[in-house]
């Protein structure tokens, strides 16, 4: 009950110093005694225990059954050991790739918990640090600020105005004031515990220092945590949709089985070999691998976002960002370089526009002027550049290194002898220096230079083109741009007194920079690359409308100034008027936090589907009320991230879309694995279900159905969940949420491709049972099968490259998707192996072919590919 012991023995009992904190040898010692500050992970489990749990499923358990009753037989003298021996085979085989799945799977996932790592603000052998919150140890002496995450339990030594939200702990919403002073009962609840922080909940207000006292699995977090090490990870809501269909789809499978098994009996089919195809054809049929290839699916996704710069923190998001309609985006930072930089310079002679690389003489005089009457400096730390000083100085003092001179240099020549700091109320800065440029009128000894703001400068100036430079401000406004003014004059001896009356008169005046926070060069293309996807962006800021308005303006957000909007006309708006017209308006100024959260639920109650960026501790509310939460890698709190569904490491809006486009591309290979799985299984049902309807018998053996679900089915179909992205992806419109995985003609396109499949495969059959042609083998039902085999494993291969794309197949390149192209080459030499090599084509019951049946056999296979590349051909053209 660290909550009421007096600090002071808290301290004793924890070696520890309030001021300075651990000592090296003491975190040593701490650490040896308590451990690292993580919580105990789930046992992972083992490549073995995910073998045995894949043949757990129901229907392998059938086949084990019917291949040791196989066994059974055998022995009797009835039938060989090879079937037996095969079926479990292929059912190992089956298990193993299945684990093999499971586990990659899990790597992914695991990989990408990694990425987010907490810091904590430590004192340490009396100094403040940063280290990685997992290092902390009982005693250690934390320094608590707004937004910072609370990575252990903590008694408050001191704090000023500390709030701190406590919702993942408690489920209390409203942040909870802190008090290190007070008093509380040992009965009390950990909400009302106001002297202790606690690890997993995050400061909104405030600062404050605390000695941890607890960590890792001790903390209160982590004894709820112990209690949820049990539970199994849930799946995404993609997910499970996949398995209520793979569900639908097993019963309808196990039915048409039933059926299929009775009527083979009724044909005089032996029980027991019509019991293995049964069983055979329902482990063929069922896509048992489905929901595993959307795990690879999601989490090689999330792997190419991170490289991207966009982490995904939760995996439903994936799905979320390929239907997202509407993003909320904030403007500095974000739409912009969130660095002030000069654009424009005035000046009686001339005006220099933007990323002009020459600048005249007037120009250079009026940067130089500017730059000597600042404090701002930039200075290089190996490549890295530092800056130091207010953003609108910097922006001068670059802009004049960019044109020639180093601020050191200058200052050797003009050195700084008084000055008057800038003041809010007065909106100048004036600086007083001696000069020693040779260049320099040799009379004029020392230089006044005055910069600020234009209206209060100007009547101070009794030289200058005043009216030119008007008109110059003016227009440097309606752009939205920063304003600095710059005169001056000069003194062959300096006056007694050097005060404001005397230095800020009589001045003349020299010229105005243009300051803005540019737009990110490649915004423009990206919110044009989101129109074109259907994607509305908003731009969202609390900055001024003008400012606002201009830059949405220059990055094609904004069509006319009707659709801005200000947060004071927005707090007119009732709910339902905001629903109404929320369409009307793209761009919001001077919004609160509060605002932002009637924007999105604005949105979202006209069915969009809403991303929000935000970055800081007010944001929060914004990023968890949106369907996705986009929070700031660089500038963000960890309040927001804590909150966000997704992180952009290079804050760049551009980074968004990335990540928009890469979860249609997940979604779209997706849809194209169950097309290809599922056309292919329902064939499989499809075409033993004809033949014995037709009285033909079985077409296909069962240990060649399962070895087409091994080797056509499976290989191919890990390649199609990585496929790269359409080159038309962005050019559709947002997924409808609402719609199932087989939506938009998918399921009626995969019955039609059954179908056709189907067909194929049994013409091969029938050509092989029942037609004699001159130069064959003669027909017979061994080499019907062997045909129909043939033809429903290769075309199966096949079909993987026509689920590719929508497009045609000679329109991407083959080697585009290695994965693809290597799961399709290696079926193809097990197939081959198997009928050339003797003893494998004895084993899965092949027959040698002629020249002519081989050749009808390619001819089969490839005419899907034709059929469905003709199609595509006018659905292209119709499009």
């Amino acid at each position: 009950m660290n909550y009421i012991k007096e600090l002071s023995k808290l301290y004793i009992e924890l070696n520890t110093n309030p001021d300075k904190g651990l000592a090296t040898k003491q975190v040593k010692a701490a650490r040896e005694k308590y451990g690292e500050n993580k919580f105990k992970e789930k046992r992972p489990v083992s490549f073995i225990e995910r073998l045995v749990n894949q043949l757990k499923d129901f229907m392998i358990i059938i086949l084990i059954i019917a291949s040791l009753l196989s066994f059974f037989l055998a022995s009797k003298g009835d039938g060989s050991y090879i079937e037996g021996a095969l079926i479990l085979a292929i059912v190992l085989i089956n298990a193993l790739l299945g684990a093999i799945q499971e586990s990659s799977a899990e790597k992914a996932l695991d990989s990408l918990k990694k990425i987010n790592t907490h810091y904590s603000k430590v004192i340490r052998n009396g100094e403040l640090i940063e280290l990685k919150s997992e290092d902390l140890v009982p005693g250690d002496i934390i320094v608590l600020e707004s937004g910072d995450y609370i990575s252990a339990d903590a008694r408050l030594i001191e704090s000023s105005s500390l709030k701190v939200e406590e919702s993942s702990l408690t489920g209390e919403s409203l942040a909870v004031d802190k008090n290190e002073n007070a008093k509380v009962d040992k009965n009390s609840s950990i909400g009302d515990r106001v002297n202790m922080v606690y690890s997993g909940c995050i400061v909104t207000n405030g600062r404050g220092k605390a000695v941890v006292t607890e960590i890792g699995m001790d903390t209160e977090m982590g004894k709820i945590a112990a209690f949820l090490n049990n539970e199994k990870t849930k799946n995404t809501p993609l997910q499970e949709k996949l398995a209520r269909l793979g569900k639908t789809i097993t019963i309808g499978a196990i039915g048409a089985c039933l059926i299929l098994f009775i009527i083979g009996i009724l044909q005089g089919e032996s029980a027991f070999e019509m019991f293995i195809a049964a069983v055979a054809l329902a482990v063929a049929a069922i896509p048992e691998s489905l929901t595993g290839v959307v795990t690879i699916a999601l989490s090689f996704g999330v792997t190419k976002m991170v490289k991207k710069h966009a982490i995904i923190r939760r995996l439903p998001a994936v799905e979320t960002l390929g239907s997202a309609s509407v993003i909320c985006s904030d403007k500095t930072g974000t739409l912009t370089q969130n660095k002030m930089t000069v654009t424009r310079i005035w000046s009686e002679q001339d005006e220099i526009l933007e990323n002009e690389k020459r600048i005249s003489d007037e120009g250079y005089k009026v940067l130089k002027f500017a730059e000597l009457c600042s404090n701002a400096k930039i200075e290089m730390n190996g490549l890295e550049e530092n800056e130091f000083g207010d953003a609108t100085e910097v922006a001068i003092v670059r802009a004049f290194k960019d044109y020639g001179d180093a601020k050191t240099n200058l200052n050797n020549n003009y050195n700084r002898i008084h000055e008057i700091p800038f003041d809010s109320q007065r909106k100048l800065m004036t600086t007083v220096h001696e000069i020693k440029d040779n260049n320099t009128q040799a009379k004029e000894k020392y230089c006044v230079i005055v910069k600020g703001a234009f209206d209060v400068l100007l009547p101070k100036c009794i030289h200058g083109d005043f009216e030119k430079a008007k008109k110059a401000n003016s227009d440097f406004g309606k752009s939205a741009l920063r304003v600095i003014s710059v005169a001056y004059k000069f003194y062959d001896e300096l006056p007694d007194i050097l005060d404001e009356k005397t230095l800020e008169n009589d001045l003349t005046l020299l010229g105005i920079i243009g300051i803005i926070d540019p737009p990110r060069e490649e915004v423009k293309e990206s919110i044009i690359k989101a129109r074109n996807a259907g994607i509305k962006t908003i731009m969202i800021t609390g900055d001024h409308i003008i400012t606002a308005t201009a830059i949405a303006k220059e990055l094609t957000i904004l069509e006319n100034d009707s659709e801005a909007i200000t947060g004071k006309t927005l707090s007119e708006m009732t709910d339902e008027e905001l629903k109404r017209n929320i369409d009307n308006y793209s761009v919001y100024a001077r919004v609160s936090p509060e605002d932002k959260i009637r924007i999105v639920k604005a949105w979202q109650s006209n069915g969009e589907v809403v991303v929000m960026t935000g970055d800081g501790v007010n944001d929060s509310p914004a990023l968890k009320a949106a369907d996705i939460g986009c929070a700031m890698g660089i500038t963000g709190t960890d309040v927001a991230k804590e909150a966000s569904d997704m992180i952009l490491t290079d804050d760049n809006f551009s980074t968004i879309i990335d990540a928009v486009e890469e979860g249609r591309s997940i979604y779209d290979n997706i849809r194209k694995t169950v097309e290809f799985f599922l056309s292919c299984n329902i064939a499989e049902v499809m075409i033993v279900f004809v033949s014995f309807l037709l009285g033909w018998g079985s077409p296909i053996l069962a240990i060649q159905l399962l070895l087409i679900n091994v080797v056509a089915d499976a290989l191919p179909a890990f390649g199609l969940s990585k496929e790269k992205t359409d080159e038309n992806i962005m050019s559709r419109k947002p997924i409808d949420r609402k719609n199932n995985i087989l939506s938009d003609g998918l399921g009626f396109k995969i019955l039609l491709q059954a179908t056709m499949f189907a067909i194929i495969t049994l013409v091969a059959f029938y050509l092989g049972r029942f037609t004699k042609l001159s130069g064959t083998i003669a027909p017979s039902k061994e080499v019907g099968i062997t045909m129909c085999f043939l033809v429903m494993a290769f075309s199966s291969i096949i079909h993987a490259f026509n689920c590719r794309s929508s497009q045609s197949i000679f329109k991407i390149k083959l080697k585009s998707n290695k994965d693809v192209l290597k799961g399709a080459a290696a079926s193809i030499i097990i197939m081959l192996l198997i009928c050339f090599v003797p003893v494998l084509s004895e084993i899965f019951g092949v027959e040698t072919l002629g020249s002519l049946q081989w050749i009808l056999v390619i001819i089969l296979s490839i005419l899907p590919l034709i059929i469905v590349e003709i199609v595509k051909y006018f659905v292209n053209r119709i499009k």
